[in-house]
């Protein structure tokens, strides 16, 4: 989830995944629910590649996205442990926004560092929930990624566990309000110590733009 962006960017520790057979949000949606998935959003102008797990995301992540390009990864249980926040942050490949940021003085210079993370050449990160009806729904406490996703980023890589399938937006905002912002309170007090809160939402209907945005929709249940 990207519900929780902090005003300085942190390392992310490790914080395990509350799955439990209780809730509906955890199963990976079948090959024939991705393909539902895929073909509607297609309809609506995302690219979409269904991709095995969350290897093979990485690796097309870097065929995605140009070397040297300025890119913003969104606070994402997904990037985090699937490695593509560090590869992007730290391997030295691309110009990391967050680490740009982290390097700025806040009090003098937060405006422009809205600015960078607003338009930056790519915006990788995830949702917490895709419809079969083909919407992307984004959550968030800062709101630091949702400009780009909205449309300032020339480039927006999303990467979509096969869990986060749902029927509907209701059953989308469902899955946000009941099982991704407890989640994310819990690691947001963990690795920040603060609270986390859903302050904004995002709903992503269609994309303008073809070509713009790319969904990696995985075999594979990783991230909440």
């Amino acid at each position: 989830m990207t519900a929780s962006t902090p005003a300085t960017p942190t390392t992310h520790t490790t914080v395990a995944t509350r799955a439990t057979t209780t809730t509906p949000f955890t199963a990976a949606a079948t090959d024939e629910r991705l393909e539902r998935v895929a073909a509607a959003l297609k309809e609506r102008n995302f690219d979409v590649e269904i991709l095995d797990d969350a290897s093979a995301a990485r690796a097309r992540v870097k065929d995605l996205i140009p070397a040297g390009s300025a890119v913003f990864t969104a606070a994402s249980e997904t990037l985090r442990l699937s490695g593509i926040d560090q590869d992007i942050n730290a391997g030295g490949r691309y110009d990391s926004v967050k680490e740009r940021g982290t390097a700025m003085d806040r009090a003098t210079q937060m405006a422009e560092i809205w600015r960078m993370l607003a338009c930056p050449d790519a915006v990788v990160g995830s949702v917490c929930a895709v419809t079969e009806t083909g919407s992307l729904v984004a959550a968030s406490a800062s709101g630091s990624q949702l400009p780009a996703y909205a449309g300032a980023a020339l480039r927006v890589v999303l990467v979509v566990g096969a869990q986060k399938v749902v029927p509907d937006l209701d059953t989308a905002l469902r899955r946000v309000d009941e099982y991704c912002v407890p989640l994310e309170d819990e690691r947001a007090r963990q690795v920040y110590g603060v609270p986390s809160a859903l302050n904004r939402l995002l709903v992503l209907n269609a994309e303008p733009r073809p070509g713009r945005v790319t969904v990696l929709l995985l075999r594979e249940a990783i991230g909440f």
